[in-house]
């Protein structure tokens, strides 16, 4: 009886084995060059700081003026996005917790974030602020910035 546990146990443990052998299999897709130029690890992901953009302290501006700190706010964005730091940014739909955007920043610390979004102006002038969350996802995901400009017809 002991003798059928024991051998029991071992196959039971060589198929695991084997299984957990074949699951990490390289994918046959695999490109070493581009996994490399995008940073990516062995499973083709990174590390990046998700901004979540939410209504500020800043409530009495004057509507013109709102509206340049806006335009800045948007020229911001293309420099964050011209310089390789931001992977994906766009508005939010209404909600109850003020939340009003999200940017991807292709950073790996939160203090690396920080000192981009701090450029922003409607987060220097308190109508935007920011809770930045270390998040972790695909490497891929910077390459839908060459996509987005082959499907955009009107720039912002």
């Amino acid at each position: 009886m002991k003798k059928h546990y024991l051998i029991t146990t071992l196959i039971i443990c060589l198929t695991a084995f084997y299984g957990s052998l074949k699951a990490q299999e390289t994918n046959k897709n695999y490109d070493e060059k581009l996994a490399k130029e995008l940073n990516a690890d062995e499973y083709g992901m990174k590390t990046y700081v998700l901004a979540i953009l939410k209504t500020g302290t800043q409530k009495s501006l004057p509507k013109a003026k709102q509206d340049s700190i806006f335009r800045g706010h948007m020229t911001n964005i293309g420099k964050l996005v011209t310089d390789g730091k931001l992977v994906v940014a766009g508005p939010l739909g209404k909600n109850d917790k003020n939340y009003r955007g999200i940017f991807v920043l292709d950073v790996p610390t939160i203090e690396e974030a920080k000192k981009l979004v701090d450029t922003d102006p409607a987060i220097q002038s308190k109508l935007l602020d920011v809770d930045l969350i270390v998040w972790y996802g695909s490497a891929a995901l910077k390459e839908t910035l060459k996509i987005h400009s082959k499907i955009e017809k009107k720039s912002h």
